[in-house]
């Protein structure tokens, strides 16, 4: 009988873990481990939802013709340089296997996306990381690890899980210190959480140049991560190379048009961006005031660390919240291994995990509660 073997590489990837949704026994549960939109996704894309099922027995459009139209029309930009994809998930996974191969090296930040080396090895590549400082991207560290055999350079901006950002200004000097022949795909999967004016997702750095890419998802800000729909912007020989090795029906019926019902509700997207401005600093301020460290973020999460306690630790916050119904998520596998990542809901649920970890800490350190 005859062994099957995957291709090298293949089992050496930890398969990635999405956040927890349930708890035994818990009816009601607060889920604050996925980064998932806290207002859920805007009514017109439930409708439309509702309206394309009496289509099901169809296959969807292959090219996203009206949801890339609409998105074109918005950033100005070419439409054929527009790659719609099963979330940006598939996207970045298109780009690692039309750009990088067996032996070749694909680099990311350590704390960086963590399906970012689980892609590079599914095509055979060697993933590098290089360090962070303050929790941030180093474009210095990451341009020092490159070698003759780097070919795609992941770089996350705004970052997942740090909440942190870099200035277009830096990434422009950073694309034109990197290789020629390096693709710098940029990930800005929360651009629109991001206010701050220094930033840009990486719309005009793919428009002056014909090695970076831009992705960016639906999952976030629309709230559409069940349906899985993400889109790239990229110069047209990359789009081509994408095209060429993509199902030709890769993004659903549904997906396709409450992507297009939610974009064009623009007020929805407003409405969820002032939402979560409001309810980040407020639960930043709290966790602080509880005498936990924070890494500021832009996101729709806050990264929360334990090194402060000497009797407490992620882990066992994790468990207490949990029996509280409340589930957050553990970080380990991205270097923390103290710390937390809580996402951005509503606000009786931001309530309800800032006076659970009241709870927790005070049943750990009495003393505490005179700070408090």
């Amino acid at each position: 009988m005859s062994i099957l073997n995957p291709m090298p590489g293949i089992l050496d990837i930890t398969p990635y873990q999405g956040g927890d949704s349930d708890i035994n026994g818990v009816n009601k549960v607060i889920k604050l481990s996925s980064n998932e939109g806290a207002l859920g996704p805007s009514s017109h894309a439930i409708e439309a939802i509702k309206l394309c099922s009496v289509n099901a027995n169809r296959y969807p459009d292959g090219d996203a013709t009206m949801l890339k139209a609409a998105i074109a029309q918005r950033y100005n930009i070419e439409k054929s340089m527009i790659v719609c994809g099963a979330g940006s998930d598939e996207l970045l996974t298109l780009l690692c296997r039309g750009f990088a191969g067996t032996g070749d090296e694909v680099l990311c930040t350590e704390h960086g996306f963590a399906m970012y080396p689980i892609i590079a090895k599914s095509v055979g590549a060697q993933p590098i990381k290089a360090r962070e400082v303050n929790n941030t991207a180093n474009l210095e560290n990451l341009l020092h690890m490159v070698t003759s055999r780097t070919k795609i350079v992941f770089l996350a901006n705004p970052n997942n899980p740090t909440g942190t950002y870099l200035p277009a200004s830096e990434i422009r000097v950073f694309r034109e210190k990197l290789r020629a022949d390096i693709l710098l795909i940029v990930d800005a999967a929360y651009a629109e959480f991001v206010s701050e004016s220094d930033y840009e997702p990486g719309l005009t750095l793919v428009k002056e140049n014909n090695n970076t890419v831009m992705t960016r998802t639906f999952s976030k800000i629309h709230a559409l991560g069940g349906l899985r729909l993400g889109w790239a912007y990229c110069p047209q020989p990359v789009a081509d190379v994408i095209n060429r090795i993509r199902s030709p029906f890769n993004v659903s019926a549904p997906a396709l048009q409450a992507g297009l019902a939610s974009f064009n509700d623009e007020s929805f997207i407003v409405q969820s961006a002032r939402h979560n401005k409001l309810w980040l600093a407020w639960t930043q301020n709290k966790l602080q005031e509880l005498g936990l460290k924070i890494t500021p973020s832009v996101c729709n999460f806050v990264l929360v660390c334990f090194d402060t306690f000497s009797n407490h630790d992620a882990s066992t916050a994790y468990t207490f919240l949990k029996s509280k119904g409340i589930i957050v998520r553990l970080v380990k596998n991205y270097g923390f291994p103290n710390c937390l990542r809580i996402s951005i809901g509503l606000e009786e649920e931001m309530e309800a995990v800032i006076h659970a970890l009241e709870l927790y800490l005070r049943s750990n350190r009495p003393n505490l509660e005179k700070t408090l």
